[in-house]
């Protein structure tokens, strides 16, 4: 059971969804009351116990001090770098999720708590009276009595010491800690956090390390961050296919009125030639008040992989692949999805990979051809192919590996001719992916194949048809985000992308009835190397013969076995 925290103790405003009366109540139910009226004290933790040895292959404190160095050398004069920890997200009631670090914030520092901000300044600053500052990292402070509760905090001295960050201070004193932000030209941020939730109980948490920025920064009353958003997209994007851009942008300001006002969306919309749209762009550059820059520099350092953080996302992907492996050699038509999805995140863990990468996806016949279908509740698979997108995190950095197997050992005949379909069209996907080549090469490639195959096979009659049937593309960037920063230009040695085609043919669909509730897709992760790309997910069988041979071998957790509970 879940314990719950003391009545007494400090506890934040989030934590108390019921009433002291409820509580007081339910303590005179109980026998408890003399505890309200005569609080126990509680002894200080004892602090300087050693915690238990930790995994020793996390990214070293050099690795993050060389990205935040690499990242402050392209800032613009007289500007600040401003980034924040993720937010805490609250599960229900007193339960929160477990913490996700904002990605950008771990690849800059490796801290792991939240309420934090990191300053980086293109020129020396002083802050908090110290000078000759670069970099600066407001922590939570430690707190023992709320860390016997919620787990181990470094604080400002630890968060120096062992991530080695020049200036680090407790997060409480970024209101004073200074700063002069009249003196920036430019101040950039990635993003500023929305979904924040205001502690009471907490002067310093994150919604009010927001707050104090924008109070202190300037940053302008009516920032909207969906509107900086599309903003950015057409800044970036806005030439490279007008037509799609376009019909985009006109869907985005349907939905979200809010984007109307803008004078750079409106003049984009207005310009009927490429040189109108690229003069509307330039007419209209990000202000002081930058969230499009630093967004644009971290997608071209977190784009391309160092040998440090291969590595680790080797590691994530092997596992993955090993729990394709272990999956498919225990699969059969009486399992279900729920209990699939299990035996894949048992293999991380055993492995030692925190989490999974994104909510593993397991579909069975018509659920497969649900392109996130993440509810895996289906009792028995039957002999309905099961798809299964299921990627472990090892220390930050997500795998993302698809595999779709028979349950009954062997393709039926329909399922085997559109399985081999989708396997023709990742080799061709496969081919494309070299250094020069457009990033969307893989993917052109992919929808060629399967355009033909569906016309041959008779499930479509014109060439534009096959976006009914295979309606995504085909690669991604991998890394600390299953869905990475990246900059989306030509591909470079050091890129992680996915080649990931699929076919999904839902029953209703204008075919022969034959191929309904088949639904397939193949995903790898590929390194783009000087010369080519290297499969890094290989270890997982891709071809009908291979997988059929490794689902007839037996699993190392064969004999696995629970009483049923009656």
């Amino acid at each position: 059971m879940r314990p719950l925290l003391p009545l007494f103790s400090p506890v934040p405003q989030q934590l108390r969804p019921v009433s002291r009366a409820f509580v007081g109540g339910w303590l005179l139910l109980t026998g408890f009351a003399a505890v309200a009226q005569n609080p126990v004290s509680v002894p200080e933790p004892i602090t300087a116990a050693v915690a238990p040895a930790r995994p020793t292959d996390f990214l070293s404190p050099a690795f993050h001090k060389q990205r935040r160095e690499l990242l402050r050398a392209q800032l613009p004069p007289h500007s600040v770098a401003v980034v924040f920890a993720a937010p805490v997200r609250n599960r229900a009631n007193d339960v929160n999720f477990v913490y996700h670090q904002n990605p950008d914030f771990h690849y800059l520092t490796g801290y792991e708590e939240p309420d934090a901000v990191l300053l980086l300044f293109k020129e020396p600053r002083t802050v908090g009276g110290q000078a000759g500052v670069t970099e600066a990292l407001f922590t939570q402070p430690r707190n023992p009595a709320r860390e016997q509760w919620t787990g181990r905090r470094l604080g400002a001295a630890g968060a120096k010491s062992e991530l080695a960050l020049q200036f680090t201070a407790d997060n409480k004193d970024f209101a004073a800690a200074g700063l002069k932000w009249a003196d920036f030209d430019k101040i950039l941020v990635p993003e500023l956090p929305l979904d924040t939730r205001d502690d009471a109980d907490n002067p310093a948490d994150l919604h009010n390390l927001v707050a104090t920025f924008r109070q202190q920064a300037g940053v302008p009353g009516d920032y909207n961050s969906s509107l900086a958003a599309v903003e950015n997209i057409v800044r970036r994007y806005g030439l490279r296919d007008t037509k799609r851009m376009v019909e985009y942008i006109n869907g985005q300001v349907k939905e979200k009125p809010v984007l109307a006002i803008s004078p750079l969306i409106n003049a984009y919309l207005a310009a009927l030639t490429d040189a109108a749209r690229q003069a509307a762009i330039e007419a209209h550059p990000p202000g002081r008040f930058d969230d499009a820059t630093l967004g644009e520099k971290l997608d071209a350092l977190r784009a391309i992989k160092t040998p440090e953080e291969l590595v680790l996302l080797r590691r994530a992907i092997r596992i993955s692949a090993q729990g394709q492996r272990e999956v498919m050699k225990l699969l059969r038509p009486e399992m279900g999805e729920m209990e699939v999805q299990g035996l894949h995140e048992y293999v991380y863990r055993r492995y030692g990979a925190e989490f999974q990468g994104y909510p593993s996806i397991v579909g069975g016949g018509a659920n497969a051809c649900i392109l996130h279908y993440e509810t895996d509740d289906r009792q028995h698979l039957d002999n309905d192919l099961v798809l299964m997108d299921c990627g472990a995190e090892y220390h930050g950095y997500s795998a993302d590996v698809t595999r779709t197997a028979p349950p009954a050992g062997t393709f039926s005949p329909a399922q085997r001719q559109i399985y081999e379909l989708v396997l023709a069209a990742q080799e061709a996907g496969f081919a494309a992916c070299r250094p020069g080549a457009a990033f969307d090469a893989p993917n052109k490639a992919t929808q060629e194949v399967v355009t033909a195959g569906l016309q041959k096979l008779g499930i479509i009659k014109k060439k534009d048809e096959m976006r009914r049937y295979y309606p995504h593309g085909a690669s991604h960037y991998l890394g600390l985000d299953v869905h990475d920063r990246g900059s989306y230009g030509p591909l470079q040695a050091g890129n992680v992308i996915t080649v990931e085609p699929g076919i999904y043919i839902p029953a209703g669909s204008p075919c022969d009835p034959k191929w309904w509730n088949i639904g397939v897709r193949i995903e790898d992760d590929a390194l783009i190397t000087a010369t080519g790309y290297e499969n890094l997910s290989a270890e997982a069988p891709r071809t009908v013969t291979d997988i059929e041979k490794l689902m007839a071998e037996p699993s190392a957790l064969e004999g696995f076995k629970l009483p049923d509970l009656k």
